[in-house]
C-alpha cells in the first residue's frame, strides 16, 4: 500500500530511502522498541551476571537498579500520555537518544546511587521509546495491521543485545567495555529508523479500514486493569534474573545464550498471538497466555537441567509480548466507558508489579531462600490473573 507525506519537506526525502509499505513503517517502529526495550531495558539482565562477576555490583545493588529503572517506565508511560500525537515521532526520536546515551554511561564507573539514578533515567526514555513509537505508528500513520511487527521488535533487541554480550563474554571483555560494544549496536539499528520517524500524520485518503472482528464479550476495564498488573509481576522475575539463576548449573554453555532464547521466543510470538486473539477473543487468548507463561516462570523451579532453564526462557519469551499485543488493542476497544486514561492506568499497574517483583526477590534471596520462592509467587501471580479473566 502506498502512502504520501502530509509534510514531505519535514521528512527530509524519506520516500526515497525506506519502503514505501505499511510493513516498512512497521519495521521501523520495530527498530525503535529494539533500541528502546530489547537494549534500553533488558540488555541489563544479560550484563546482570557480568557486572557481578566484574564486582560493579552485587546482587542487592543490582536490583535496586532494576527497581529504578521500571520505576523511571512508570514514570516515563504518565509522561507519554501527556504527548500530542503530533509530536510522537520527535519524542520517540529524542527518547532512543537518551536510551543510547544511558547505554554508554553505565560503561563508566559509578557509585550505586548513580547507577540506579541512571538506569531510573533509562526507564523513562524505554517507556516513552515505546509508547512514543507505538502512537507513532497507530495513530498518526494509521498502521494498524503492524503492530505485531512493531511489538516484536523488543524481542529481536534482546536476541541481537543477548548475543553482543555472549560474544563479549567469550572474548573475555570487561563488562565496561560490553556496554560501548551495546551502545555501539543501538547507534547501528537507530540509523535507518531515524528518518522516517519523522514522517508526518498520514491521509484519511490511505488508510486501510479495520476488517478485525467486533467482539461480542469485552473484558472490563477494571479486569484488564488487574490482569495486567498482576502479568507484570508474574514475568519481571524471569525477565530480570533469568541469567544470574542459570549461571552456575548449565556448565560450559553461557548462561547469556539462554537469555537470547528468551528474545527468540518474544520475536516471532507477537504475530501467533495476535493471529489467536483475532480467532479466540480477548478471554480465550489472554488466559492461554498467561498459564502458559506460569508454565514457563515454574520450570527452573522443578526441573534445574539446561533443557528445563532454555524451555523457561522460550515459554515465557515467547508468551510476555503477547501479553502486550492481546491486552493493548482489547484496551483500545473499552476505553471510552471510562472517564480516566485506562492505557496510563494499565501501565501504572504493570510499572507497580515490575516494582514490586526485584524487591520481593532481592529480599528472599537476601534472607537465604534462593530464586525459588519468588518464581512461586511469579507464576502464582499469573495463574491469578488468568482467572481474574473470567469475571
Amino acid at each position: 500500500m502506498e502512502y504520501r507525506t502530509v509534510d514531505s519537506t519535514s521528512v527530509g526525502g524519506t520516500d526515497s530511502v525506506w519502503p514505501k509499505s505499511e510493513r516498512g513503517e512497521g519495521l521501523v517502529a520495530a527498530l525503535a522498541l529494539a533500541i528502546s526495550m530489547g537494549f534500553g531495558r533488558f540488555a541489563f539482565t544479560g550484563m546482570y551476571p557480568l557486572m557481578v562477576r566484574d564486582g560493579v555490583v552485587s546482587v542487592s545493588t543490582g536490583s535496586v537498579a532494576a527497581s529504578a529503572n521500571y520505576a523511571g517506565y512508570l514514570v516515563g508511560a504518565l509522561l507519554a500520555s501527556r504527548i500530542p500525537h503530533r509530536n510522537a515521532g520527535r519524542c520517540a526520536q529524542l527518547a532512543l537518544i537518551a536510551t543510547t546515551v544511558c547505554i554508554a554511561i553505565l560503561a563508566l564507573a559509578m557509585p550505586p546511587e548513580i547507577l540506579a539514578f541512571v538506569r531510573f533515567i533509562a526507564g523513562i526514555a524505554s517507556a516513552l521509546g515505546l509508547i512514543c513509537s507505538a502512537v507513532w505508528l497507530l495513530q498518526v500513520r494509521a498502521r494498524h495491521h503492524g503492530s505485531p511487527l512493531m511489538f516484536s521488535g523488543v524481542g529481536l533487541g534482546i536476541l541481537i543485545s543477548a548475543e553482543l554480550i555472549a560474544l563479549g563474554n567469550v572474548e573475555r571483555w570487561h563488562s565496561s567495555y560490553i556496554w560501548w560494544v551495546l551502545a555501539a549496536g543501538a547507534v547501528v539499528l537507530l540509523v535507518p529508523a531515524w528518518r522516517p520517524l519523522r514522517l508526518a500524520a498520514i491521509t484519511q485518503h490511505d488508510v486501510k479500514s479495520d476488517t478485525a472482528p467486533v467482539e461480542r464479550h469485552l473484558l472490563t476495564p477494571g479486569v484488564l486493569i488487574a490482569s495486567y498488573g498482576l502479568a507484570g509481576f508474574g514475568y519481571i522475575i524471569t525477565a530480570t534474573y533469568l541469567p544470574l539463576f542459570v549461571r552456575d548449573a548449565l556448565g560450559s554453555i553461557d548462561p547469556v545464550h539462554v537469555w537470547a532464547a528468551f528474545g527468540l521466543g518474544a520475536a516471532p510470538s507477537c504475530f501467533l498471538w495476535h493471529a489467536l486473539h483475532e480467532r479466540l477473543g480477548t478471554r480465550r487468548s489472554l488466559q492461554l497466555n498467561l498459564l502458559i507463561q506460569a508454565v514457563g516462570v515454574a520450570l527452573p523451579v522443578v526441573s534445574h537441567s539446561a533443557a528445563g532453564y532454555l524451555a523457561s526462557a522460550l515459554l515465557v519469551g515467547g508468551t510476555f509480548m503477547g501479553t502486550v499485543t492481546i491486552v493493548m488493542p482489547a484496551a483500545k476497544r473499552v476505553a471510552h466507558t471510562v472517564k480516566f486514561n485506562l492505557f496510563a492506568v494499565m501501565t501504572a499497574a504493570y510499572g507497580v508489579g515490575q516494582i514490586l517483583g526485584p524487591i520481593a526477590s532481592s529480599w528472599l534471596v537476601h534472607a537465604g531462600h534462593g530464586f525459588n520462592p519468588s518464581l512461586e509467587m511469579a507464576a502464582f501471580s499469573l495463574v491469578v490473573a488468568a482467572i481474574v479473566c473470567l469475571l
